[in-house]
């Protein structure tokens, strides 16, 4: 495989497609969906020349170093694509040298994603993405087997009040995991019978649900799902360790904006106070650099993720991370930066814009 396109051929051949277009779809018409992809390709980077050569990619994230500037979002039901599920995808990423965020509907429990991770690298960076929950109990539960788990971090998803509309899943019937497959943090929570599997909540949320989860743990703290620049200046004065900038993959509000579209002003809000990530539509290196061009210090693939494990499992997820670690070198190089740091907003420009007014 050369790269993802092909990846995710092969994929949807494996998948039922059921589970592809769970994987696949957005919310609504899918205008999002798309626009996210497209959002890039209506970006270009202008190269510098005779700058000298570049080193290797590196990049500091709350608690951790990793070697490039992508990170794995999280994704749910990994076990649908692939029966090794998440902990193929925690070795892959771990191999790789960069940050997993487990889902919280992930189809392992935290503990055996993180120990998959650890046995590959002991150093494995793994994040834990959490949904407040309206009992205090059962958010402070998850938070505990985070912790017990050995995370690094919180990322807090705030987009989501209420599900997205997935027309492709309701075509399909597709409400329920197959038998044996199940939400695995969800087991066994306050005020359930042993045993039970717990449905995650989509709740409304406000400032001071995120200011009682500070209480309850110590761990840095993102909030993923941030669009608006004035929730950025927000989320700063309420102490959060970064943010990720992100509308869900498109699956949650199709009237949302491409999040490389908002980067910028978010960006400006935030001043370099805390890391930004972002997610959403980035498939080649080329987008991960234009993402850093525009304030961003690292960015995040779902979807290639799901199309590397379901194309060949654990082999397929780390081919996916080492296509965007060679994309994106090659793309420092032809932009003549010698890292990551050299990626400025002056090398952003948009296409068809008429030469001498970029």
């Amino acid at each position: 495989m050369t790269s993802l396109a092909e990846l995710h051929a092969r994929a949807r051949e494996r998948l039922a497609p059921e589970h592809y277009d769970y994987f696949a779809g957005g919310a609504a018409d899918e205008v999002a969906l798309a626009e996210n992809e497209r959002a890039f390709s209506r970006l270009a980077l202008l190269p510098r020349v005779l700058r000298g050569g570049t080193r290797r990619s590196a990049v500091e994230l709350p608690g951790t170093t990793a070697t490039m500037p992508v990170f794995v979002s999280p994704t749910a039901f990994h076990r649908l694509a692939h029966p090794e599920g998440e902990p193929a995808t925690a070795r892959a990423t771990a191999a790789a040298g960069t940050v997993l965020i487990a889902s919280m509907a992930a189809t392992v429990a935290i503990g055996d994603i993180t120990a998959a991770a650890r046995a590959t690298d002991p150093a494995a960076a793994v994040w834990f993405q959490l949904y407040l929950q309206s009992r205090p109990a059962v958010t402070e539960t998850l938070v505990r087997r985070a912790e017990d788990a050995g995370c690094g971090a919180l990322v807090v998803t705030v987009d989501s009040p209420v599900f997205g509309r997935r027309e492709r899943d309701r075509r399909n019937g597709f409400t329920d995991l197959p038998a044996g497959l199940s939400a695995e943090n969800m087991r066994d929570l306050p005020g359930a019978p042993p045993g039970a599997v717990q449905d995650i909540e989509m709740v409304p949320l406000s400032w001071a649900d995120l200011d009682r989860l500070r209480g309850m743990t110590t761990l840095p703290v993102l909030l993923k799902g941030v669009l608006h620049p004035d929730d950025a200046h927000l989320a700063v004065e309420h102490g959060v360790d970064g943010i990720v900038v992100s509308n869900h993959g498109g699956r949650q509000f199709d009237a949302a904006p491409a999040p490389i579209e908002v980067l910028p002003r978010i960006a400006e809000v935030v001043g370099g106070r805390i890391p930004l990530l972002l997610d959403g539509g980035v498939r080649r290196g080329s987008d991960v650099a234009l993402a850093l061009a525009l304030g961003a210090t690292a960015a995040g693939v779902g979807r290639p993720v799901l199309w590397g494990l379901a194309a060949d499992g654990e082999r397929g997820v780390r081919q996916v991370l080492e296509l965007l670690r060679e994309e994106f070198d090659e793309t420092l190089a032809l932009c003549g930066a010698s890292g990551p740091a050299d990626l400025t907003r002056d090398l952003v420009t948009t296409r068809g814009v008429e030469p001498g007014k970029w």
